[in-house]
């Protein structure tokens, strides 16, 4: 007992955390043909809704607020799916809730 051989270590030696790109950034699942897609899809509804806003006049705009209503929303879902997929919240919310979402 003198010599210490009775008492054993009861804390285990701390692991480093795993290495985080920055702002979490990652591709692996979104890979192969689907990257590709979601970016040009994100792209075209961007330029669709700067295209609306160029023009200045028109007789009847109920069908160009409807335009703009779609094309911004498809902007904004593109960018949010991108988000979710491509940076730690896909883990942060968990794969049941992005799927929800």
């Amino acid at each position: 007992m003198e010599n210490g051989g009775v008492y054993n270590e009861t804390t285990e030696p701390e692991e480093k955390a795993p290495r985080r790109r920055p702002f979490g950034f990652t591709l692996r699942r979104l890979w192969g043909w689907r990257l590709p897609v979601k970016v040009v899809q994100a792209i075209f509804s961007l330029v669709a809704v700067v295209c609306e806003e160029i023009v200045d006049d028109c007789s009847f705009c109920g069908g160009l607020y409807f335009f703009e209503f779609i094309s911004c929303s498809a902007f904004l879902l593109s960018l949010l799916i991108l988000c979710a997929y491509c940076t730690d919240l896909y883990e942060s919310l968990g794969e049941d809730k992005v799927q929800k979402l």
